[in-house]
């Protein structure tokens, strides 16, 4: 059947070039973390900021924590949080982008209407703004809810409010943690590998389960 919007194709052509962009830059910048040892302990804020894109991305499994208690060892916990905040809401903007597309899919559809993940969808609706709230400020993982806020069609302005106003109180503690113990760097680098772990473990064992992942599962929280 042909399209009755003859500018919705342009459009899905446009979105997905900006999602690959994106997600290209996130990569980069992932990359350039990874493979530069002074970028790695350089104690620069912007270093910070540009931590968040990987850090925050969709499914990232980097752990924020443990470097935000790194960079509050020498900068003040509202400068920190200045920083770690403006990194996530830019990281966040794009998640919403691409969380948006993918549920959007048809191949996405058959999840989207399964009688569970229409139950969250409900519930999410019940109180949406003060569930992104909680979970923003709490160390749950995250990247469930970014299903749900693209599943329920919630606005990226009140979004993005709900990522600022849970993301900052919850960074600028942890900066102020880091400062007011003086958090030894062995012990953030085991925090680091331990939370990293953490997330990786269930990705892993899903892969290495006999016959691999079931077919149209979401990933593991």
């Amino acid at each position: 059947m042909p399209e009755t919007d003859p500018g919705k194709r342009p459009r899905r052509r446009l979105r997905t070039a900006l999602l690959v962009i994106e997600s290209a830059f996130v990569l980069v910048l992932l990359v350039v973390w990874l493979a530069t040892p002074s970028v790695r302990h350089s104690k620069s804020l912007w270093v910070l900021f540009f931590f968040c894109f990987p850090s925050q991305f969709v499914l990232a499994a980097l752990p924020h924590e443990p470097v935000i208690l790194f960079f509050g060892k020498f900068h003040s916990a509202w400068a920190v949080a200045l920083a770690a905040t403006a990194g996530t809401l830019i990281t966040e903007v794009i998640n919403y982008s691409i969380f948006e597309t993918l549920c959007d899919l048809k191949s996405f559809q058959r999840i989207r209407q399964g009688r569970l993940i229409a139950r969250f969808v409900s519930l999410f609706r019940k109180a949406p703004f003060l569930t992104l709230w909680i979970a923003g400020l709490t160390p749950v993982p995250f990247y469930p809810f970014r299903f749900l806020v693209a599943l329920s069609k919630y606005p990226m302005p009140l979004y993005v409010l709900a990522i600022l106003l849970s993301r900052f109180p919850r960074f600028f503690l942890l900066a102020a943690l880091g400062r007011a113990f003086d958090v030894p760097n062995g012990l953030i680098i085991g925090l680091f590998l331990v939370m990293l772990l953490a997330a990786l473990v269930p990705f892993v064992r899903d892969r290495l389960r006999p016959g691999g992942p079931v077919e149209g599962a979401c990933p593991p929280p």
